[in-house]
């Protein structure tokens, strides 16, 4: 059973450009120093060089090429590199065609000539292209004017990459919807309509029946069966009988089936009381393999909270697995501490020691898993919505010490939990909310502007991020 989450593949269509009143050659030298410093970082990008004997955007004539040869690549994002001036007219034409997330950059001018000219004037086309994007309605990513050599270029760069996957991901989202929401979550109720007429988002219901269905034929298949059972043993500390055991494995491999089946990238479990009453296990350890996989399954069919999971999965570039939990209890101790816990979803290698595969907190059937998460810098977010308007709540917060827990669990501690506290009871929010063991605010908040989502932080930190995006 190949469990290891595969790594997220994004093509940047690569836009070098120029303005005729200022230097072609030195234009041409600079477009061509970009693309060796993109080839080194390991960027997979589609050039123009065969657009024409310059290889730059600069004539009307170009656009429709550029179009042509970026759509049959399948470009996820493109970047309008400032090779001099650049000509901003073209350069908004051609990002509202493509409709794609927009890197607007230029390397840094050098020192005017001993004459007093000056060959490209790079920054003073930036300040044109990004007025004539907004006029064309044309929602871009500003990597500060800068030295290919500078530390801001990479990490610009590869922030962007992120951004792109997150708005790759968002675009083109189909979510396994297993079971209705459990009677009690009103909390966890969406406009699947609205989803799609919105964001593309689209669900793929199925009954209990049909999962079920699923889990009775991955009993029978003895060789996958195997597989993940000797996964289990492998990652977890079994405390269950060797029956329940097998069925636990036959669960995460039914819905891993029907994902596949429907095409889906996240799933969604109606996680009690009808899946026990046919099963009797819980479907956490079974939601935490999937996970594990990078295929986020999350409980009570919180179609929001599979949403937030993967856009935080995709601003992760598939480095680090998240987590779905609730906001549960405050610290006794910490003024600024909360209980983020769950019955026992979360992948194993969030957790900081062998997860137990045992009983619930609050069921009488086992199939959970027990383990505290590690500590460390988190990010913290949750896409939510109602009367028709969406925001993704997010920020930082770090793991902390704190009472032993039952479930997958993490203590952790916010800046102002009390404020939190109040975002989330007055909304649009609910108590789930999911974590990643990475700082992707940046990503995630410049995403946003692209998916017609409000970033909403819970801490006063937006100036803070602005300025990394800045390069500060």
């Amino acid at each position: 059973m190949n469990v290891a989450a595969s790594k997220p593949h994004i093509k940047l269509g690569y836009v070098p450009t120029r303005r005729s009143i200022f230097s072609a050659p030195d234009a041409i030298k600079f477009r061509g120093l970009t693309a060796e410093r993109l080839t080194e970082l390991g960027v997979d990008f589609v050039d123009i060089d065969d657009v024409n004997e310059e290889g730059l955007l600069f004539d009307d004539s170009h656009i429709q090429p550029i179009v042509d040869k970026f759509r049959a690549a399948g470009v996820d994002g493109i970047m309008l590199c400032h090779a001099n001036f650049g000509t901003e007219y073209l350069c908004a034409r051609l990002a509202r065609e493509m409709g794609l997330p927009v890197l607007l950059w230029g390397p840094r001018d050098e020192r005017p000539e001993p004459d007093g000219t000056r060959l490209r004037d790079t920054q003073c086309g930036l300040f044109a292209t990004g007025k004539v994007l907004r006029r064309f309605q044309v929602p871009f990513t500003y990597m500060t004017n800068c030295r290919l050599t500078d530390p801001e270029f990479e990490r610009g760069v590869r922030d962007f990459l992120a951004v792109c996957n997150v708005v790759k991901t968002f675009r083109h989202t189909r979510i396994l919807q297993m079971s209705t929401r459990p009677f009690d979550f009103w909390t966890t109720m969406v406009n699947e309509g609205e989803l799609l007429e919105k964001f593309n988002i689209q669900l793929a219901p199925v009954p209990m029946t049909e999962l079920i269905q699923a889990v009775r034929a991955a009993e029978a298949d003895e060789a996958g069966l195997a597989e993940t059972l000797a996964w289990i043993g492998e990652h977890m500390k079994i405390e269950i009988t060797s029956e329940q055991t097998r069925t636990v494995a036959a669960l995460a491999n039914g819905m891993k089936a029907l994902i596949d089946k429907y095409g889906c990238k996240a799933g969604a479990i109606q996680c009690w009381n009808a899946l026990q009453d046919e099963l009797g296990i819980m479907p956490c350890a079974a939601n935490a393999i999937l996970n594990e996989m990078g295929i986020p399954v999350v409980c009570e069919t919180d179609i929001h909270g599979a949403i937030s999971a993967l856009m935080v999965e995709a601003a992760g570039m598939g480095e680090t697995r998240s987590f779905f939990a609730d906001w549960t209890v405050r610290h006794p101790d910490n003024e600024n501490g909360e209980l983020l816990q769950h019955c026992g979803p979360w992948p194993c290698s969030v957790a900081c020691e062998m997860p137990r595969l045992t009983y619930p907190l609050a069921f009488d059937h086992p199939g959970a898993l027990t383990a505290e998460a590690k500590h460390g810098e988190l990010t913290l977010a949750r896409f939510d919505g109602d009367n028709g308007e969406y925001s993704l709540l997010l920020g930082n917060a770090r793991g902390i010490d704190g009472p032993k827990g039952m479930g997958t669990y993490l203590w952790i501690e916010v800046e102002n939990l009390k404020r939190l506290e109040a975002k989330i009871v007055e909304g649009p929010y609910i108590h789930h909310v999911v974590g990643i063991h990475q700082n992707v605010v940046p990503v995630l908040y410049e995403a946003c502007k692209y998916l017609g989502i409000t970033p909403d932080f819970y801490d006063p930190i937006e100036e803070d991020v602005r300025a990394y995006l800045r390069g500060e």
